[in-house]
């Protein structure tokens, strides 16, 4: 029996690191999903506001149909693309990030469009509620930096020996990171024509 002791002793002490590291990498997991959902959400509160900014300037000014058109399907693809963030591929990123794209631009045609109008310009609910949209996209800014912030240690963890053993035989795989959108580094071009 004391023979077997120390093999005991050694296979537990396995058992004990695996379930460990497994509840270790589970709870990763789930901060980078609930990470996720605030990503999700902040980019809701943004679809979210355009229909009161849309309907606050409609009663200010006349403007542009189809800008207005572009911005309302802008935000119904926007609004229409979800990705599980237990499964998020580049390519469903790339995705995500091309409807939302085209919702910026959708927004910043809008937003060049009412520069012409003092009147709306001038109104408090107006002004108030492109504050808030300002707002809404510093929320994004940072929850995409803090998804950035909590897949990082848990692809480093997978990636690290010995716990990839465990996460590579328990099925645990490299999450993608939010990267900018290709062109993003040149600055666009806001034109009142």
């Amino acid at each position: 029996m004391k023979k077997w002791l120390p093999a005991v002793i050694i296979l537990a002490a396995v058992v004990f690191w695996g379930i460990s590291t497994n509840n270790s990498l589970v709870s990763s997991e789930e901060d980078i999903n609930a990470q996720w959902a605030n990503v999700e959400s902040s980019y809701q509160r943004r679809a979210d506001l355009i229909p009161n900014i849309v309907n606050t300037a409609k009663g200010y000014a006349e403007f542009e149909q189809e800008t207005l058109t572009k911005v309302i399907e802008a935000r119904s693809k926007a609004t229409a693309v979800t990705i599980d963030p237990s499964n998020i591929t580049p390519e469903q990123l790339e995705q995500f990030e091309k409807v939302q794209g085209s919702l910026n631009s959708a927004l910043a045609r809008l937003l060049a469009v009412f520069e012409r109008y003092p009147d709306l310009k001038a109104n408090e609910n107006f002004k108030e509620l492109i504050n808030e949209l300002e707002r809404t996209e510093n929320r994004i800014n940072v929850e995409r930096v803090r998804y950035n912030e909590v897949v990082n240690p848990y692809n480093s963890t997978i990636r690290s020996f010995p716990t990839s053993l465990i996460a590579g035989a328990l099925g645990f795989e490299k999450k993608e990171y939010f990267e900018a959108a290709e062109g993003t580094e040149t600055a666009p071009v806001v034109d009142f024509d």
